[in-house]
């Protein structure tokens, strides 16, 4: 079932194909900016500050909640400076470049039987892909700027994010095999209906049996994501600021949205892959109801993943460029070839 024929039953008329489309694309661009602000409010702000022992931001709205909107409006502001000696052109279009990389990541994550923008055969390969385009932008910006430490950032980045494409893919593949499909929507499916030793009282989760794929995706999701402790591309310490050093305004608000942005996306697929997605291991899946709570569910599963990346962010220092690629190189991507032969093996057993 598309999503065409379930708007047209709610709203009694026929709805072509490319008013759907428009709605569909319109959710995205809201979603984008609202997941950066649940993450950045609730983790950033708050889960940070009680780490820390102190109250966060209380001064605008109710415990805080409209700081985040509050400097989003400063942003918007603020001049929107180009360096003198930048591509100003390539310099503009490098946030844009970064932030439709995170569009196009939402396209394929279901929440509902129904509530999905576009259901493909090859859904989490496509995701994986649109998401390595960031790294574009990235060098764009740091190319772009004129600047020695944008430049080195950007580089950074690049070699960064290239080295951990590589166990981010070899994670999802132990789940590709196990699921026997790349379609996002038959994996969520998969775990629902699945069984473990023949009880089928939570369906089979395959964080059971993908453990060691799902902690290597969390790895390289924070290594995607130039969090901490791989946030070299951006240190200040060393480069004031990395590629994002010349950016001001809505400009550098497109840097951040990107960042939070990607960070739910990627937790939403993890809660996909790993966690069973929308789906709950008894009911029809079919159902139309879960178009409804499909988004609350999802959207618990989501913050339970993104409360382990940013626990991460906030507990430990920063990696030497040497160590970080000697995680990637010799630590993750050994042990992700060794969880995909294991799934192998046993997907032939039994």
């Amino acid at each position: 079932m598309t999503a065409a024929p379930v708007l047209s039953g709610l709203l009694a008329v026929e709805v072509p194909y490319w008013a759907t489309a428009i709605i569909k694309m319109g959710v995205i661009a809201l979603v984008i900016p609202t997941a950066a602000l649940v993450l950045g409010y609730v983790f950033l702000l708050k889960v940070m500050s009680f780490m820390q022992s102190r109250l966060g931001p209380m001064e605008a709205g109710p415990y805080g909640t409209l700081q985040l909107l509050a400097d989003g409006v400063k942003f918007l502001q603020k001049e929107d400076i180009f360096p003198e000696k930048a591509d100003r052109t390539v310099f503009a279009l490098a946030p844009l470049v970064v932030l439709i990389s995170t569009f196009l990541i939402y396209v394929v994550i279901p929440t509902g039987p129904d509530a999905v923008v576009a259901q493909l055969d090859v859904g989490i390969f496509y995701a994986l892909a649109v998401s390595s385009l960031s790294v574009v932008g990235i060098l764009m910006a740091g190319w772009a700027s004129a600047n020695k430490y944008a430049l080195m950032g950007g580089l950074r980045a690049a070699g960064q994010l290239i080295a951990y494409e590589l166990p981010l893919v070899l994670a999802v593949m132990g789940v590709v095999i196990q699921a026997g499909t790349l379609d996002l929507q038959k994996i969520v499916a998969a775990q629902a209906t699945g069984e473990i030793f023949g009880w089928d009282g939570i369906g089979n989760p395959f964080i059971l049996t993908q453990f060691v794929g799902f902690f290597i995706f969390l790895v390289a999701v924070q290594a995607e994501l130039t969090q901490p402790p791989f946030d070299m591309p951006v240190a200040e310490s060393e480069i004031v600021g990395g590629y994002q050093v010349e950016y001001t305004g809505f400009r550098f608000l497109f840097f951040f949205m990107g960042e939070f942005g990607t960070a739910f996306a990627f937790a939403a697929l993890a809660a996909v892959l790993f966690l069973g997605g929308w789906a709950l291991p008894w009911g029809d899946l079919e159902h139309w109801a879960f178009n409804i709570a499909g988004p609350v569910i999802m959207l618990v599963k989501v913050l339970a993943v993104a409360a382990l990346i940013f626990w991460f962010r906030f507990t430990y220092p920063r990696l030497r460029e040497d160590q970080l690629q000697r995680l990637a190189w010799k630590f993750l991507i050994p042990l992700s070839l060794v969880n995909i032969v294991v799934t192998g093996v046993f997907k032939v057993i039994l």
